[in-house]
């Protein structure tokens, strides 16, 4: 298929199209920045859309990953933007974690041109990604689903029928706040621990062993060792995501106390000077706040 990329250069965004080429797909993409990163997709053959709209008037699927709502609407609207070149029967697919109510918005735009728009956001690290083992939760019709499926799977090794349009993005940040709940627990826990003088390293071996054991802990737990690196998640995105939940539950009337504790304690940590280090970092917030050293240096 004709398939355009918009985010090829970024963490997630480059192994999912260096798999969509690999497995025979003519690939089109935007190259705004990091040209370097995209170097092996236009040696394979890859071309270089002159603008969104562009790659939308020769493409049957454009996938966009970028940061969030904002990029989103930047890339989809405008003179430039791919429903100025979209023609019918255009299927545009978001991965990004974005917020359920701009998707919706942005869904209505689309359907006005006669392309639809699929929430499919993704789960798993840049590795998995480069590997075409990423997880997938997508939000589409049942024939929509059917027809993107196999087209996904080039990337992902777990292709996930959530629902019905939105559901992708919103159980997506259902599965990112319960995430973000553990990491901010976790950089809690090892700052009064330490500040009360056990053996932190004999927690995370009681954890291991028992049901409160996941990669997620393991991956904080790293911290410990001087590795900061354990999970690759920039701070300020975690913050990002978790805002758009607390956005979502305020939508829905429902008390997010633990989400807004969850969002706060990740924003102290990026006003602190972290945001545009990984998720780990929380660590390191939590040793400024409590006055007590934590990772080994």
């Amino acid at each position: 298929m004709n398939i355009g990329f918009i985010g090829a250069s970024g963490l997630m965004g480059h192994g999912m199209a260096k798999r969509l080429q690999a497995k025979g797909h003519t690939l089109s993409i935007t190259v705004r920045s990091r040209p370097e990163r995209v170097s092996d997709l236009l040696q394979g053959g890859a071309t270089v859309a002159k603008s969104a709209a562009a790659m939308a008037s020769g493409s049957e699927i454009v996938f966009i990953c970028v940061t969030g709502s904002p990029q989103v609407e930047s890339v989809m609207l405008g003179e430039n933007g791919l429903l100025a070149g979209a023609t019918d029967g255009l299927l545009v697919v978001d991965c990004s974690t974005s917020e359920p109510a701009s998707t919706a918005h942005l869904r209505q735009l689309c359907a006005k041109r006669g392309v639809v728009l699929v929430d499919a956001p993704l789960s798993r690290s840049p590795t998995e990604a480069e590997a075409g083992r990423l997880n997938v939760m997508v939000g589409a019709e049942a024939a929509v689903f059917a027809r993107l499926e196999p087209v996904i799977r080039c990337f992902a090794e777990n292709v996930l029928h959530m629902g019905g349009p939105g559901a992708g993005h919103t159980i997506k940040l259902l599965n990112n706040f319960v995430a973000q709940a553990v990491c901010t627990a976790t950089a809690e826990a090892f700052a009064v621990g330490q500040k009360a003088g056990v053996d932190l390293h004999k927690f995370v071996e009681l954890v291991t062993a028992g049901p409160l054991n996941n990669g997620l802990f393991q991956g904080m737990a790293k911290t410990l060792n001087g590795d900061l690196s354990g999970l690759l998640f920039e701070l300020d995105n975690a913050r990002k995501d978790v805002r758009y939940y607390t956005h979502l539950a305020e939508s829905l009337n429902v008390p997010s106390v633990m989400g807004e504790a969850v969002h706060q304690s990740l924003s102290i940590a990026s006003a602190l000077g972290h945001g545009s280090k990984y998720v780990p970092s929380l660590v390191e917030a939590q040793e400024q706040l409590s006055g007590t050293p934590i990772v080994p240096r």
